[in-house]
């Protein structure tokens, strides 16, 4: 029988509180009011999805549709997987705790060639039947959105009723009009979807069919030949939205500046499947982020678009915002810069006391080869960005290349180690070492929709190149090289430009044990799982055509025809393939295409009625540099505060607590002081951490100001930026001189409740405990080393507040000293167990309070 979920979330989970849905931000909209019920669906773990940009947009977006309501689900890690299996507890969505199956729609975001196995691992959990045709009435609607998706749906076609194409901001509330109009009228299923796919940006697979050649062509009159993708303008104020009590992968707002890109890097599959350009206003910007620092909490934003550095007016941006919230210890990260626009600016806006990491995407080592793929930089470029990184302060920066570029030779392949052995010996300044490298060696792996779709490398002429790189990197000292692995990039490749005869092999293989688990932790189950699911659909010979690179133009293969049908002709991206195949012979001639946003048009086809053009805004003043964030340690004042950590807050672990008080007294505007050195933080100090799920009314933290506060004051606007599950009982002013409550710190009472195996004694249990001289139990180090140790001395007081037949409700103080003299709950169950004779159970723990010197 299922059981609630509340009861699977324990903390025998790891970490349960990313599954809560109390996140600030997270909406719950009432149930009965909404007509259409959504949930965005991300088939990732919850740290990965929670902090993904379109997730989040797409979330407030849904949000802020009248009688719509969306929740959210995640891939859940193994040990609640094996929960849901175990209990027949369906998976749910977060907010709402209800099975996904009671929902309309569900969107799942396809981000990666490979990912879809982790859908089916929840379409699974949720007891929703994993192809359309197996589906019935009651189903949820089931699609896909996201890069993969828009770029080649077709080997995952059997799996979804629809599939959105491109951006989905204007496109999902077309569809959620759509759904609500159908369910109003009482449409069927199959009606429903054909209404759907009346939308531009939708397609419906069961209406098209695959010929024998591969092309795919619609099986009804009455459905468009070819499928739009969708374009939209980006919007940044939908980026503030939830901000998650545990740290994910992306722990920092994300601001989007500007949407598309124009290079034309031969390789780039989102360069062309985002096209046109489209920046977003610098007022736009710079308000989400000013508005979004001060409503989320976040001492971290980031900048996010393809090549930041295109954004012309981002150095104006960055200065601003730095200038603006110079005094609340904020930094800026940018994932993706172009090495020939760093300079001055850019690094002060990423620089400062917690600089962080940078990375530049050379992408080949010979200027030959950067012409091929028609990266648009050269070497100069190259060595003043990374020369102006290392007089900016920077002591390693990380660098992207690939191997397996078409046209490519061994001097090519060796040409990385070159360059990195000239920036090595270029980037020397007296009194300080030479740069260090982290670098990157990525399998070039081809992409629908790009010039470089018709060709492929061999998996031994991949191995064979990294192996003349890792022989070459032997002598260059302070380098640090890592390499794809090559089965990884043959099976990307395998199904990114496959077709329809793929959905059984997907399918077959999560049976077989593939997906994000299996990737991370056990790779060759991963890869055995897939190479079986090929060899059983009999499809082996297509994946060796991959795996041995017969789709190689640049030998001038006549097997290869550039005007054969490809699986995803039938959608409309914008791009016509007549132009693709022409910039494939110009990267033959090592020809480069200029960049059409700053110079002239390159005729690719998108511009025009249904995609738009592209929007360049010009750059603007940067204003003057007021410097780098400079901790105020000012210790004004000192307030204590007691309270409590009850109900699902339990669930947060210290570090999550941790990172909980530095968000709320930013968005309180609390001047909390901070510590010195390179990585200042703010001087919250608790003064005992609580363990994972216990729950208390006694805690105690210690908050340093800079400058005074009315005490009244700062419980007022502490009070409203916290959780209600972590109230505030008292707070008192105390001497900053005087040692924090961390040093004063003796005892601690706490509230067990108590299960045994038999009908017990509790009371005699408990007395002969107290009469006892000595206590010894099994002490353990942290090198494995165990040692007796009497802990009489640790137990102050013990009592019975209440006992049935087998529990009973225990009460004891304890010593509880920062310098490890403690004794721990399980410790005190450990004792009665001594004298019980028999295993107890320890069902919860409350920390009633703390008793400071």
């Amino acid at each position: 029988m299922a059981v609630a979920v509340e009861a699977l979330l324990t903390t025998d989970i790891l970490r349960p509180a990313r599954y809560l849905g109390n996140e600030l931000g997270a909406v719950h909209k009432p149930w009965n009011e909404a007509t259409v019920r959504w949930v965005l669906t991300y088939p990732e773990i919850y740290e990965v999805g929670a902090s993904n940009l379109g997730h989040i947009i797409l979330y407030s977006i849904l949000n802020t549709q009248p009688r719509q309501l969306c929740d959210r689900a995640y891939l859940p890690a193994p040990d609640l997987a094996a929960k849901l299996r175990e209990t027949e507890t369906p998976l749910f969505a977060v907010e709402s705790r209800r099975p996904l199956t009671n929902f309309d729609i569900l969107g799942f975001s396809l981000s990666y060639e490979l990912g879809a196995t982790n859908i089916l691992e929840m379409l699974d959990l949720a007891g929703i039947p994993l192809t359309w045709k197996a589906r019935s009435e009651t189903d949820p609607l089931i699609f896909a959105g996201g890069q993969t998706a828009t770029s080649n749906p077709e080997p995952y076609a059997d799996f979804f009723d629809f599939v959105a194409l491109g951006d989905g901001e204007e496109l999902l509330p077309e569809i959620g009009l759509v759904v609500e109009e159908g369910k109003a009228a009482g449409l069927s299923r199959e009606a429903l979807l054909l209404d759907l796919a009346q939308i531009p940006g939708v397609y419906v697979p069961r209406f098209y069919e695959m010929a024998p050649d591969g092309s795919v062509h619609p099986n009804r009159p009455d459905v468009p030949k070819r499928i739009l993708r969708r374009v939209a303008t980006p919007i940044p104020a939908y980026s503030i939205g939830l901000v998650p009590y545990v740290q994910t992968v992306h722990d920092r707002l994300t601001i989007e500046i500007r949407r598309g890109c124009t290079r034309g890097c031969r390789f780039c599959q989102p360069g062309m499947l985002t096209r046109p350009a489209r920046d977003v206003e610098p007022e736009q910007v710079v308000d989400a982020i000013e508005t979004g620092m001060r409503a989320t909490g976040y001492n971290e934003f980031s900048l996010l678009s393809l090549s930041c550095s295109d954004y012309l007016a981002l150095p104006a941006v960055g200065v601003e915002i730095k200038n603006r919230l110079k005094g609340e210890n904020i930094s800026l990260s940018l994932p993706s810069q172009r090495v020939d626009r760093f300079d001055e600016n850019i690094a002060n806006i990423i620089g400062g006391t917690r600089q962080m990491g940078i990375t530049f995407a050379p992408e080949a080592g010979t200027q030959r080869m950067r012409d091929i793929i028609n990266k648009g930089l050269t070497n100069e470029e190259l060595l003043r960005g990374v020369k102006t990184a290392f007089e900016q302060g920077w002591d390693k920066v990380k660098l992207y290349f690939m191997i397996g570029l078409p046209g490519e030779t061994d001097a090519d392949v060796l040409g990385i180690a070159d360059t990195i052995r000239w920036l090595r010996r270029e980037c020397t300044k007296q009194g300080r070492r030479r740069l260090d490298f982290n670098v990157t060696i990525s399998n070039f792996t081809p992409k629908p929709h790009t010039p470089f779709q018709w060709h492929s490398v061999s998996t031994a002429e991949f191995k064979r190149k990294q192996a003349l790189l890792k022989d070459a990197f032997r002598s260059i000292k302070g380098v640090k090289i890592n390499f794809t692995d090559t089965r990884i990039s043959a099976m990307e490749d395998f199904v990114g430009r496959g077709d329809r005869r793929l959905a059984p092999v997907v399918q077959r293989a999560w049976e077989l044990g593939a997906g994000m688990d299996s990737w991370w932790e056990s790779l060759e189950k991963a890869f055995g799982a897939w190479t079986q699911a090929i060899d059983e659909a009999g499809v082996s010979w297509k994946y060796r055509q991959v795996e041995s690179g017969e789709w190689n133009i640049f030998e001038a293969n006549e097997a290869i025809s550039l005007d054969a049908p490809l699986p995803w002709d039938h959608l409309d991206t914008g791009i016509d393939k007549k132009w693709l195949k022409e910039d494939l012979q110009r990267a033959l001639e090592a020809a480069i295409v200029p960049d059409c946003s700053f110079e002239g048009c390159s005729h690719c086809g998108v511009c025009g009625v249904d995609f738009g053009h592209n929007i360049v805004i010009p750059p603007l003043e940067v204003p003057e540099f007021s410097g780098h964030f400079q901790p105020n340690q000012t210790r004004a004042q000192r307030l204590r505060v007691r309270m409590g950590k009850q109900g699902e807050m339990a669930l947060l672990s210290h570090l999550d607590m941790m990172r909980l008080f530095d968000r709320v007294v930013r968005r309180a505007s609390i001047p909390v002081t901070f510590t010195g050195g390179f990585h200042p933080s703010p001087r919250i100090v608790p003064a005992s951490a609580l363990p994972l799920g216990v729950s208390s009314s006694g805690e105690i933290v210690d908050f340093e100001l800079a400058r005074s506060m009315d005490v009244e004051e700062f419980r007022n606007q502490l009070a409203e930026q916290l959780p209600a599950d972590l109230p505030i009982y008292e707070i008192e002013e105390v001497d900053p001189q005087q040692p924090a409550a961390a040093v004063l710190l003796q005892k601690a009472e706490y509230r067990l409740e108590v299960a045994a195996e038999t009908e017990a004694d509790w009371q005699a249990w408990i007395d002969q405990v107290l009469t006892k001289s000595e206590i010894w139990l099994e002490q353990t180090t942290k090198s494995g080393k165990t040692y007796p140790l009497d802990v009489r001395d640790r137990l102050f007081n013990l009592q019975l507040l209440e006992s049935a037949a087998e529990k009973a409700t225990l009460q004891y103080i304890g010593s509880c000293q920062n310098d490890g003299t403690l004794l721990k709950p399980e410790q005190m169950i450990k004792i009665l167990e001594q004298v019980a004779g028999q295993e107890l159970s320890l069902l919860t723990i409350h920390r009633s309070q703390l008793f400071l010197a």
